[in-house]
């Protein structure tokens, strides 16, 4: 899916991978055009002047903004930063845009890359310095309309992974300290990977309220009252660390398993039963029975691929493809041509299925559709069995280590997070993401497990404050 690169934290996407996000990209596109989102492209560049008016926004970015300093060799005069987000950028040609209530709202996308210089260990398509995404700015002059499209964006983010890659995720708000720096709330989905008990950040659709309007005046004119307002402004995203999330939640210990929708290739078929003493007409007539099977299936949409290739066994391909998960492999061998059949395997649970050539086509189509729904169940499954409710501190550390995620009441206080976070902790932790990390707020889930209770308390044993709602809490990458 990957090729390393010679600069630290950089990865080449290979076609494998980047079939999956030309897949999310296309289905998200669409969605987004529906609601009267534009694409357009904005510099990479931000000058420093600039990058540093929204001083609050920039300092959680500003240990990982990478700056050019020269030309050549020559200096440059100011220093101008590759862009982390785009809110910099984008917001002072909205702010020449907008001069009357008529050039509202904005709604703006862009598919496009940003560059975040990570300190920490980087991690192929988790954590990487230069990643791929979309960005969407909309500026309103009605703030329902602005709140109303922040949840209908985090809805498509919620199908890209439950419809396309096969994945639960809890949607909720990010607490006061986990929030984007400049918004008034964050809302999020968050996923859950069984093998390492840990929570990941899926996608994010931020209200920004009027902060950054502010910051860059971008005002318009009221028709009643004729008095210059600020708009309120969205921003929304998702990247390409959806596929990393996709690898670690399906993968096994045999190579990938990709969902069928987002797959670069749903169907393989390998000729089997080829021997040096077959006849050149037993072999024509197996690789006929292939080819044609393969154009049938073309037919109805499916993406197949025949392994036709006589330098390597079909052993040999079984692993390969099974490696790259592909979800069906077809295996068709002289004695099932004779007798009408194929032999099917699944890549998800490797069950195999002798199947009637003249009903392959639709019986194909529907394995393909049963296997996507049973992926997405079995990651449900996995999901809602580590989903632990727990009011007692010392049952709260047990669930962690067990790589359990944890509905825990809480105060909402930053500090009292921070205690959260250090006094659940293992000694042992040499990093922020270590096995053995605190428990971070992963957000609040919108579907509240129970009503928080009058005699309920926070989860942390030192704090007095009354719990808002139950926090689900987790260590997290």
């Amino acid at each position: 899916m990957i090729e390393y690169y010679d600069v630290s934290g950089c990865y080449i996407l290979r076609p494998w991978s980047y079939a999956i996000w030309e897949v999310i990209k296309g289905w998200l596109d669409a969605q987004f055009k529906k609601l009267g989102v534009q694409n357009c492209y904005f510099p990479i560049f931000v000058s420093k002047n600039v990058l540093e008016m929204e001083k609050t926004h920039i300092a959680d970015f500003a240990p990982e903004v990478a700056w050019v300093t020269k030309s050549g060799d020559s200096d440059l005069a100011e220093p101008i930063a590759v862009r982390p987000t785009s809110e910099t950028v984008m917001y002072p040609a909205y702010a020449k845009w907008v001069q009357s209530y008529r050039d509202l709202p904005i709604k703006l996308n862009q598919w496009n890359n940003v560059v975040r210089w990570e300190f920490k260990h980087p991690q192929p398509f988790l954590r990487t310095r230069e990643f791929l995404w979309q960005e969407g700015h909309t500026a309103y002059s009605d703030p329902k309309e602005a709140e109303e499209e922040v949840m209908n964006i985090l809805d498509l983010y919620t199908k890209v992974y439950t419809d396309l890659l096969a994945i639960p995720v809890v949607r909720g708000r990010k607490t006061e300290k986990e929030k984007f720096a400049g918004a008034d709330y964050t809302t999020t989905v968050e996923a859950f990977v069984s093998a390492s008990g840990r929570g990941i950040q899926g996608a994010t659709s931020h209200h920004l309220g009027q902060s950054f309007s502010k910051m860059f005046n971008i005002v318009y004119e009221d028709p009643d009252s004729q008095e210059k307002k600020y708009v309120y402004q969205n921003s929304w995203g998702m990247t390409t660390r959806t596929i990393g999330v996709m690898i670690m939640v399906h993968a096994d210990d045999q190579g990938l398993v990709l969902p069928p929708k987002v797959a670069c290739m749903q169907v393989v078929i390998v000729p089997c039963g080829i021997t040096a003493k077959m006849g050149d007409d037993d072999k024509a007539n197996l690789i006929e029975a292939c080819t044609k099977l393969e154009e049938e299936l073309r037919k109805q949409q499916i993406r197949v691929k025949g392994d036709y290739r006589d330098n390597y066994s079909p052993g040999w391909k079984f692993n390969h493809w099974e490696l790259k998960g592909v979800p069906i492999r077809i295996e068709v061998g002289p004695r099932d041509v004779q007798q009408g059949n194929i032999v099917a395997v699944r890549r998800d649970n490797r069950e195999k299925l002798i199947i009637k050539s003249s009903e392959a086509t639709t019986t194909i189509v529907t394995m393909l559709t049963k296997i996507q729904e049973d992926m997405l169940s079995r990651a449900a499954k996995e999901l809602n069995d580590h989903k632990k409710i727990c009011k007692d501190w010392t049952d709260f550390c047990l669930q962690l280590e067990q790589k359990n995620i944890i509905l825990a009441p809480f105060c909402g206080d930053i500090p009292c997070e921070d205690q959260i976070k250090k006094d659940s902790a293992r000694e042992d932790a040499a990093d922020s993401g270590a096995p053995s990390m605190g428990a971070k707020s992963l957000c609040i889930p919108f579907d509240q497990p129970q009503a928080v209770e009058p005699n309920d308390k926070c989860i942390h044993p030192s704090c007095n404050r009354k719990p808002k709602h139950y926090v689900l809490f987790g260590r997290s990458y």
